[in-house]
């Protein structure tokens, strides 16, 4: 059977969010007594979702008493600002199209949560993916690297893992789709650098959404 579903980490992969996390989270280091951070320290924080992203940012982490309150800052504020800077990487627009007009299914798996983004997939790629899960662990799915998103996103679509690949920047989308059991093809125009994820067992990378269309049609198991 053909992979014929993408399945695509969303910050890092698809979007360029960092400048938008970055001010978020300075917004609340300013309001509960943190240091501010740059765009490249917020870089190295980011992929597990806010409670980790909060805990690496506030001193002391979830020691720091005033971590439940900043933590809970930071949604309401972020989902205001999230398309402030955020905007697709270039090449994405036709990547999307090319893995259209070719009758690939997507789908969008993110640690960040579930109504940012719904509204991201919405705003930027209404027309180009057909899903969008979000962290949900109050609803029983848990975060990456647990492959709990990449079989709802697969149910949502009604396909099976032999059908999937799987397309992510960082460490914990390595581990994901292994967790899931289905292929893993990296990007280095995200958040992680081609070094770093060789070191962290990427076997397949690719430096462009071009060179990334042409893996995806030409993908051999």
């Amino acid at each position: 059977m053909q992979r014929d579903t993408i399945i695509f980490d969303l910050d890092g992969t698809l979007l360029d969010t960092l400048d938008d996390l970055t001010a978020s989270v300075n917004y609340c280091m300013d309001k509960y007594g943190g240091p501010r951070h740059t765009r490249e320290e917020v870089r190295e924080k980011v992929g597990n979702g806010i409670y980790v992203l909060i805990e690496k940012s506030l001193p002391g982490g979830r020691d720091n008493p005033s971590y439940k309150e900043c933590a809970g800052e930071f949604a309401p504020y972020y989902r205001k600002h999230m398309m402030d800077a955020t905007r697709p990487y270039e090449g994405i627009g036709d990547l999307l199209a090319g893995l259209a007009g070719c009758g690939y299914r997507t789908a969008i798996v993110s640690n960040k949560f579930d109504a940012a983004v719904k509204e991201l997939k919405q705003h930027f790629f209404a027309g180009d993916i057909q899903v969008a899960v979000g962290e949900a662990e109050a609803d029983g799915i848990r975060k990456k690297p647990e492959p709990d998103m990449v079989f709802a996103a697969m149910k949502e679509l009604e396909v099976a893992p032999k059908q999937c690949i799987y397309v992510g920047d960082s460490d914990v989308d390595i581990r994901t789709a292994a967790n899931a059991g289905i292929p893993c093809i990296c990007v280095t125009w995200g958040f992680k650098t081609r070094d770093f994820l060789k070191e962290h067992g990427a076997e397949e990378i690719v430096d462009s959404p071009e060179e990334l269309l042409e893996k995806i049609l030409h993908f051999a198991d």
